[in-house]
């Protein structure tokens, strides 16, 4: 998969630099878009208004106040506003914004308001949302090469892990999708003005997930840290700390046992350390009470460790459940979930040192 990332990236640099005639080209294979006069079917690709989309979309009467609505709740939501679904919300509220400044009547702006909405009240109430993209009626698929590099980039796993590529990720299926309007409109000038962003945002995504795919260097306690450092993070990894839904000292792993001898003996050697935060996370399955108490346990387990281990610096402890993920993760496969869930699953412990 890592092959295919960097063919994904290179490929997209190349698009890049290729001629202003390679981006002309949108490969629209639905030859009725639009089409009018003698003969011009009738159905949803020509613009024919269906009932789902009178019952989904008819409702809204005023899609300007409902944008900017939704831009006021999404902007109180908690969480990394590049996450994911976080992201494309965003850029669907941007999408529907700007067909709405350019007066479209065809239906667009409803549907953009529509997405965000379920996405922004999905998050807003912490249901299971699909990263799969919807069939719109004002929208016909063009550069079908650029999907396929889409697919490669949202099905590798590094990408689930990896916040910088998620939201370029997000957009360019956006404004994608947006371009597909446009084309569908037959303002193909239009459509083909977005393709250099769209490419742009999803060689980002590549490369950025690629790097995220390199392994990470262990974390070390540092002895020569300078005295004006604020504070230094440890992060345990809960699944290679402590056995399956343990959370006791029992619990512990051998692995994770000697990651907290190294901090206890670093801590010997640091002299302006004056205090730590230790804090337990779940991943978000399961009910919020079980995670709260496996968090706190974990997390309380961690500072009994250290306390019977010489530690005497004051340590605040805290279970955290499922708030402040570091990754976001759509598979509807429950193993492939749990694996991509598991960085969220952690105790973080954080040397508070001394100001200068």
């Amino acid at each position: 998969m890592r092959f295919q990332l960097t063919m994904v990236a290179c490929a997209l640099v190349l698009t890049g630099c290729a001629s202003h005639a390679a981006r002309e080209r949108l490969g629209i294979e639905d030859s009725t878009v639009m089409k009018t006069g003698v003969g011009a079917s009738q159905d949803t690709a020509a613009g024919a208004v269906t009932s789902q989309w009178l019952s989904t979309y008819a409702p809204i009467t005023n899609s300007g106040e409902a944008l900017s609505a939704l831009q006021q709740r999404l902007d109180t939501l908690p969480g990394d506003k590049n996450s994911y679904f976080h992201a494309k919300a965003q850029c669907w509220i941007d999408a529907g914004q700007a067909e709405s400044r350019a007066h479209d009547q065809w239906g667009f702006v409803e549907e953009a308001t529509g997405q965000a909405a379920m996405l922004t009240f999905g998050l807003e109430n912490n249901t299971p949302l699909s990263a799969i993209n919807p069939e719109l009626r004002t929208v016909s698929t063009v550069r079908s090469d650029l999907w396929r590099i889409i697919n490669v980039i949202k099905s590798d796993p590094a990408t689930a892990r990896c916040l910088a590529a998620q939201q370029p990720l997000a957009c360019a299926e956006v404004e994608l999708i947006h371009a597909g309007h446009q084309a569908w409109t037959r303002n193909f000038p239009a459509a083909e003005k977005a393709l250099p962003a769209i490419q742009d945002n999803l060689r980002k995504s590549a490369e950025a997930a690629l790097q995220c795919a390199q392994p990470s260097p262990p974390a070390e306690m540092s002895t020569s840290a300078p005295a004006h450092a604020v504070e230094q993070k440890i992060t345990l990894r809960a699944d290679s700390s402590f056995r399956f839904n343990g959370g006791d000292v029992a619990a512990l792993l051998p692995a994770s046992q000697a990651t907290l001898d190294e901090a206890v003996a670093g801590l010997h050697k640091v002299k302006n350390i004056s205090r730590l935060n230790i804090n337990g996370y779940t991943d978000r399955l399961g009910s919020d009470a079980y995670n709260q108490k496996l968090s706190l346990q974990r997390a309380m387990t961690v500072r009994a460790y250290l306390i019977k281990r010489g530690v005497t610096l004051p340590i605040s402890v805290s279970g955290r459940g499922k708030a402040n993920p570091v990754t976001q993760c759509t598979q509807t496969k429950r193993e492939e979930l749990v694996k991509c869930l598991a960085p969220n699953r952690r105790v973080e412990i954080d040397f508070v040192r001394d100001a200068d």
